[in-house]
């Protein structure tokens, strides 16, 4: 699992691992199934922006000193999570690739 804050041999350790594990192996279930990982990823997000909204934002320190030394371990840990949304630009490029081979195969097929 990657997890970077210290929880070596904590029950959250534990539990994380199997949550990972689990989701791992429902997005392997629907691989090949664009539209069932999508949704798989949409959750996820929303999961994701959930905690962070509703959990964690209130959870911050609320003192200066407090807040930089949380800060300074979250850098030195492996910083922020972030869910990586597919850009546009690539998703086009590997539409084109896509179509490149295809009319590719085509060509070789009507030799």
């Amino acid at each position: 699992m990657r997890c970077d804050l210290d929880l070596k041999g904590t029950q959250l350790e534990s539990q994380l691992e199997e949550i990972q594990l689990d989701i791992s192996n429902l997005a392997q279930q629907y691989e090949g199934d664009c539209s069932s990982l999508l949704s798989l990823l949409r959750c996820l997000e929303f999961l994701h922006r959930t905690i962070r909204e509703e959990l964690f934002e209130q959870s911050l320190p609320n003192t200066r000193h407090s807040l930089y030394d949380f800060l300074k371990q979250v850098e030195e840990t492996g910083g922020w999570p972030y869910i990586e949304r597919m850009k546009l630009q690539n998703f086009i490029v590997n539409l084109q690739e896509l179509a490149a081979e295809d009319d590719k195969h085509e060509v070789e097929e009507n030799l």
